[in-house]
């Protein structure tokens, strides 16, 4: 199965919705391939217009989903009919009653956080099997660290590796990381272990509807996320602005080893 492509702000985003998404995982699963999964929101995607290293490793994910609502809204605009809202909580949610026995192993955050969302995770889906966890240190790994890390992974028999590392570095481990761990799919959630473990609160349905969750999260945490959403969103405002009054020189999918079909 391959899906086509659509172009925001350079971030080539998979066009499907979240039953497309899943049937793309499972298909990856049967023919043993690995792979690794990025959910793209304001954030991302501006990083990835800025560093063309991010980019690359995003471009070129076994899926990369439209994790914030602006960048939904501007992929259907541009013509993705077929592309779905697909934040990485809900997503984990959906994946987990999908496939409970295939093996999850959550990578990221810390011990209590990660002890929490075991508890929640497996009260609310049956038959869930988790291989393990692993809070890493927030220091940059040693070799023999890293490797040790990979085995860890690796013996536990785990199908899915869910990270919970942030923007940008969960995504720069995941790319190094899913060549050690295949035939294992490795899906970068992001504040999900948090979200999903109560350690932090999410933005209200309604918010997350209208496109206001980052709103939501400036109102709760306005010392650490004042300055990132006033950047990432003008400057995702102004990418915008410049795609559409001048013509592209590339397209992104150029960062892709085999592009998909794309949609213009």
């Amino acid at each position: 199965m391959s899906l086509p492509r659509i172009d925001v702000v350079d971030s080539a985003i998979s066009v499907c919705d979240m039953a497309g998404a899943l049937e793309e995982i499972e298909a990856s699963l049967v023919a043993r391939q690995g792979g690794y999964v990025c959910f793209t929101n304001v954030h991302a995607a501006v990083a990835g217009r800025a560093d063309p290293a991010f980019r690359a490793i995003t471009n070129q994910a076994l899926l990369t989903l439209a994790d914030g609502k602006p960048v939904y809204w501007v992929g259907r605009m541009k013509g993705a009919r077929c592309l779905g809202h697909i934040p990485g909580p809900d997503f984990l949610l959906h994946a987990l009653r999908r496939f409970p026995e295939s093996g999850h192993f959550f990578y990221g955050s810390s011990p209590d956080v990660l002890n929490r969302l075991v508890t929640t995770l497996t009260a609310k889906v049956e038959r869930l099997r988790i291989s393990g966890i692993l809070s890493p240190p927030f220091r940059r790994l040693a070799e023999d660290e890293r490797q040790a890390h990979y085995s860890r992974i690796r013996e536990s028999g785990a199908e899915f590796v869910w990270v919970g590392l942030g923007a940008p570095k969960q995504e720069q481990w995941m790319a190094e990381a899913s060549q050690h761990l295949k035939p294992a799919i490795l899906l970068g959630v992001g504040a999900a272990f948090d979200f999903h473990a109560g350690t932090i609160q999410r933005a209200p349905l309604a918010m997350r509807h209208f496109g206001l969750e980052w709103l939501f999260r400036l109102a709760t945490e306005p010392r650490r996320l004042w300055r990132r959403y006033l950047t990432t969103n003008t400057l995702f405002l102004a990418y915008l602005l410049v795609d559409l009054i001048r013509p592209r020189k590339r397209h992104p999918l150029a960062d892709r080893p085999h592009a998909d079909e794309q949609i213009e």
